[in-house]
């Protein structure tokens, strides 16, 4: 049954190939269904590759380390306190290039949309060549 608050004791915790995440609003936890609230943990050296969220829009919030963020094939480096804003359907990724883990929040909405959660699009151009 859905909840209105989320310990440590009931986030949900998953491993994706890039990180740790931790889903702290969805559906399921808090019957959430705009906002969807995910702590993310890359190791070192870790990337999410260009990637869309189809209907989604998304934000990423930066609370330790440093992530280099694209957002289209805008480049920024984001540390703590900054963030970036990634419109519906827009190709970006995620670098931590640094040499200790990178923690941020990844904000996105609506938590139901039409297809996928995640589509890659790293094999294309311009993407492929984007990313080190």
């Amino acid at each position: 049954m859905p909840t209105h608050f989320v310990t440590a004791e009931n986030v949900e915790h998953g491993e994706l190939p890039w990180c740790h995440v931790e889903w702290m609003s969805n559906a399921s936890l808090v019957g959430a269904r705009d906002l969807l609230l995910v702590r993310a943990t890359f190791p070192a050296g870790n990337a999410h590759k260009f990637h869309v969220h189809p209907g989604r829009e998304e934000i990423i919030y930066v609370l330790e380390g440093e992530a280099w963020q694209w957002v289209g094939e805008e480049k920024r480096l984001l540390r703590p306190g900054e963030m970036a804003h990634i419109p519906r359907n827009m190709p970006h990724a995620t670098l931590n290039a640094a040499a200790r883990e990178l923690i941020f929040l990844a904000m996105l909405s609506p938590v139901e949309a039409d297809g996928e959660f995640s589509v890659d699009v790293s094999d294309q151009s311009p993407w492929r060549e984007l990313l080190p």
